[in-house]
């Protein structure tokens, strides 16, 4: 699969945003993609805490607005009612969220994947938040997507570890390394 080309049809014009082009040359993020026809996501050990439950977020935009501005304050207009939002929660306090995206279809394959993941920083380095990541991939699974894709990530070794692959590396000036 070509990614470059996957890539600008997912995501037209996003090197001619405003936003992208102001970056420092100096960062280079990363595009992820897991084949999910060949492979399930890893799992990795995960003890899981007394309290911490995975599921779809249900309620009050404020809850989950409230605790994406503790990870990225940027990220809160992504959250909308319009959203499909998987989250961990801790009883009814939400520690980790992502959103399910439907990124559409190339050449035959669904896309989809899990954006926007974060984790509240006092539940973090728990495993919490990959294990959502996890579970947010196999229920793309289950919903016949065909990849699930990471979009503009710099922490690739963390995705990694769920089997997802660095397909493509970029900066300001676009795409720097094709893998």
């Amino acid at each position: 699969m070509d990614y470059r080309v996957l890539f600008s049809c997912l995501k037209p014009g996003f090197f001619e945003s405003e936003w992208i082009q102001n970056m420092d040359e100096r960062i280079v993020c990363a595009e992820l993609a897991m084949d999910l026809r060949k492979k399930s996501p890893v799992k990795v050990p995960f003890t899981p805490q007394e309290g911490i439950t995975f599921g779809f977020f249900h309620g009050d935009l404020r809850k989950i607005k409230e605790a994406v501005a503790k990870v990225e304050d940027n990220w809160v207009q992504y959250f909308s009612e319009y959203s499909e939002i998987f989250c961990a929660f801790d009883g009814e306090k939400i520690v980790s969220f992502c959103i399910l995206e439907n990124m559409g279809e190339y050449e035959g394959v669904r896309v989809g994947g899990p954006g926007c993941v974060g984790t509240i920083p006092e539940y973090r380095e728990r495993g919490i938040g990959l294990e959502m990541v996890r579970q947010a991939t196999e229920i793309l699974k289950e919903r016949g997507y065909d990849l699930s894709w990471i979009h503009y990530t710099h922490i690739e070794k963390w995705y990694q570890k769920l089997g997802y692959k660095t397909v493509l590396k970029w900066n300001c000036c676009g795409i720097t390394e094709e893998l």
